[in-house]
């Protein structure tokens, strides 16, 4: 097992919360519309960061660092927040369903929180396991006071490495972490980050039909209770019980 510096981020999909009603068509169009918003942040995370797994609504990166390295992390979030809007701007354009998990798409929101520390990695065949408290401090990080929906929440030390425009505008907070003590953390509100472009992409009845039977597929395994959508997803805040017995006859 290696101990090594990294950089750890965590992008979190949310905005369904309290919004959808407990339906079998739309839970399962909903967790179809996570998955593809969670495809796009994974293709948006450029290297040096690696996926280490998917969390619910959520994706869990990784970077290894140098001792000495300095990292400012608002190129990998502009590109990773650029990549969800964009694929959220598509399943806009192209939705023909009206069920409410596909309508209020354009809800979903995205956050991150983000650390950097000593982190043990361990290699269980072609997966790579992190282990250590600082991957318990950046999990701890998603439960806190930040009073917005979208923003980048960092630990002091990444604070002080961002751009100097930027680094003003981090707002301080601190933060009692679960079992691990106080922590003074920064926030930077993601809409004073640089826009995603907007799509030139006009509605097309036959891209609409195409996206509408590739979701139908998906989401053929949920319909037919072979599978339990939005299982894992932590900010949907139906309790499991009432999504089951949505899916009942």
């Amino acid at each position: 097992m290696a101990i090594q510096r990294a950089l750890l981020l965590i992008a979190d999909i949310g905005g369904y919360t309290r919004f959808l009603k407990t339906h079998a068509i739309n839970l399962a169009h909903a967790h179809d519309m996570v998955s593809q918003l969670l495809e796009a942040v994974i293709d948006g995370a450029a290297s040096p960061l690696e996926l280490a797994k998917l969390e619910g609504d959520a994706a869990f990166f990784y970077a290894p660092l140098s001792e000495d390295a300095r990292v400012d992390v608002t190129p990998a979030v502009t590109a990773i927040r650029a990549a969800f809007e964009r694929r959220k701007e598509l399943l806009r354009i192209d939705r023909s369903c009206t069920c409410e998990g596909c309508t209020q798409v354009e809800q979903l929101t995205l956050k991150f929180v983000v650390h950097q520390g000593e982190v043990a990695f361990q290699r269980v065949k072609r997966f790579t396991e992190l282990g250590g408290v600082d991957v318990i401090v950046v999990h701890r990080m998603l439960k806190n006071s930040v009073p917005i929906r979208e923003y980048v929440l960092m630990t002091e030390t990444l604070a002080r490495q961002l751009a100097p425009g930027l680094r003003e505008q981090a707002l301080s907070l601190q933060e009692e972490l679960e079992g691990l003590g106080r922590y003074t953390l920064r926030y930077v509100p993601l809409d004073v980050l640089e826009p995603a472009p907007a799509l030139s992409l006009q509605p097309s009845a036959l891209r609409r039909v195409v996206a509408w039977t590739r979701m139908t597929w998906r989401s053929l395994p949920y319909m037919l209770k072979l599978k339990q959508p939005c299982t894992g997803f932590r900010n949907f805040d139906m309790g499991s019980e009432r999504v089951a017995g949505a899916l009942q006859p």
